[in-house]
């Protein structure tokens, strides 16, 4: 069941399930997306490089991250727009055969100015297998709320 804007809060929690990265990710997102650095594709040329192997792309490991924390379901029927990401960092690189998890911590949450809608802004850490930041970044979602903001708090009017 997907949670709505009003059941996020700061600080709440959440981590995902792990996911390795193969060869044929590297090069399925190569031909999707139609980056062939040979720092990725290209083992001989890779293998000159400080990290002496091919390393998967940085936009493929944000993909693999969103995907992850969309197999959470927490907003699979809540979700109106990803907004952005702010801070994006890759701080590390991930190699084949890495199995990569995130981690989610609701950072903030707001009403839209719109009825009906929240935003929820949460820093996303990605770890490889040993633990090691490979993604950091803030991410903003624009979610369904259950009512239109409208409504008194509860024990509002209340003397």
């Amino acid at each position: 069941m997907s949670m709505y804007f009003e059941d996020f809060h700061a600080g709440q929690q959440f981590v995902t399930a792990r996911r390795t990265v193969t060869e044929y990710d590297v090069m399925a997102f190569a031909g999707l997306s139609g980056d062939f650095n040979p720092l990725h594709t290209d083992a001989l040329y890779a293998a000159t490089t400080p990290y002496g192997e091919r390393i998967a792309h940085g936009l493929l490991t944000l993909a693999i991250t969103s995907g992850l924390i969309n197999q959470l379901g927490l907003t699979t029927d809540t979700t109106l727009a990803l907004l952005g990401f702010e801070q994006l960092r890759f701080t590390g690189a991930v190699r084949f055969g890495d199995t990569l998890q995130a981690r989610v911590r609701i950072a903030q949450t707001r009403r839209s100015s719109r009825p009906g809608r929240g935003i929820v802004v949460c820093e996303i850490t990605t770890v490889n297998q040993r633990g090691e930041p490979v993604l950091e970044a803030t991410a903003a979602l624009l979610l369904r709320a259950r009512d239109d903001g409208s409504a008194p708090a509860a024990g509002a009017g209340r003397e």
